[in-house]
């Protein structure tokens, strides 16, 4: 074979062997609930909480269900955690921390199990109450509540009491939360990145302020003074949230 054969072959060759390596590239399907939504409405009293699941499939749209959750003391706060697909149901956790329980000032973290089973023109929508648990935080109407999670774990504190108390998501354990500057500080905020690293806001009696980070672990990686909070890129924190203390 002539030189110039012999160098049309090797590229021709090296032109095979770059076809048949090359990995097609798949966009990334869409979740099987991203067309839907839920929209919640607490009523007067804050004794309960309406749901709504409204949006659109392939073959229809309008709202597909709804229900209430509830009855509580006093709904303080409400938030949802990842959805989790098999098939064709979508499953996600309701938290909603009543902080008006038993007396009016004590503490429960309600757990709902919402349930969408969907195909291409129905969403059949379900909502149960999964889980109960007592906290040992001091609430009441007038508290400031604060909640935010990362995957593995919730955070919850009030201004009512010197701890807050770290939740894992998975078996519910609970874990007591202390100042780490003063040791007599309530909370006044926590706030979260899109790295799942959370910060905690304390104030202690004085009006000194303070944080403490946890990485997504759950593990204190970092405290120090002054009122630093974290930004994400879902909800714009509102300063007026935030006490900056002395």
């Amino acid at each position: 074979m002539s030189v110039i054969g012999k160098k049309r072959a090797l590229l021709t060759l090296s032109m095979l062997l770059a076809i048949s390596t090359m990995v097609p590239v798949r966009a990334a399907a869409a979740a099987l609930d991203a067309t839907l939504f839920t929209n919640y409405d607490i009523l007067p009293g804050f004794e309960s909480v309406n749901w709504t699941v409204c949006g659109s499939l392939p073959g229809s749209d309008g709202c597909y269900g709804g229900g209430t959750l509830g009855p509580f003391g006093y709904a303080g706060a409400l938030m949802e955690g990842p959805p989790s697909t098999k098939g064709s149901t979508v499953t996600r956790d309701i938290y909603v921390l009543d902080v008006g329980a038993g007396n009016g000032t004590s503490v429960v973290l309600y757990v709902y199990k919402k349930t969408d089973t969907i195909t291409s023109s129905i969403d059949s929508v379900s909502v149960t109450l999964s889980k109960t648990i007592d906290l040992s935080l001091t609430g009441g109407k007038s508290a400031v509540i604060s909640m935010a999670a990362n995957a593995r774990f919730l955070f919850v504190g009030t201004n009512q009491g010197g701890v807050a108390i770290q939740i894992q998501k998975n078996n519910f354990k609970q874990t007591e939360l202390l100042d780490q500057s003063s040791g007599g500080g309530v909370v006044t905020a926590i706030t979260v990145d899109q790295y799942g690293f959370v910060t905690l806001n304390w104030i202690d009696s004085s009006g000194a302020s303070a944080n403490s980070v946890y990485n997504p672990d759950g593990e204190l990686v970092q405290e120090g003074g002054g009122a630093e909070f974290m930004l994400n890129t879902a909800q714009a924190l509102l300063t007026s949230t935030i006490n900056v203390g002395k």
